[in-house]
């Protein structure tokens, strides 16, 4: 099992949010946990947001996750790996390997 966090900057949510969401529900058995910031006001809501998510699943699933997010305009994607380690610890990496 190959686990990573997922953090996404989404620029222009508003025009982006439909893709977005496309590409999330393809994955949607590879997403543990979704977690979704934008500032927000009584009078105004941001065109920005950040989305963190934690996933699991097969190696070259989470790495298709992740070109086809930063394949959209507007969005930047980043990744930690976890991999576990032979004494059975988990050891982190940054950045995906593509």
């Amino acid at each position: 099992m190959y686990s990573s966090i997922m953090a996404a900057k989404i620029i222009g949510r508003q025009d982006n949010a439909a893709l977005v969401q496309k590409i999330l529900t393809k994955y949607g058995c590879n997403i543990k946990t979704r977690v979704g910031f934008h500032e927000a006001s009584e009078d105004q809501c941001s065109m920005d947001g950040i989305l963190i998510l934690q996933l699991i699943g097969k190696e070259e699933e989470i790495k298709g996750l992740y070109k086809e997010l930063n394949g959209l305009p507007g969005v930047v994607a980043k990744s930690i790996e976890f991999e576990e380690a032979a004494a059975g610890l988990d050891t982190a990496k940054q950045g995906i390997d593509i």
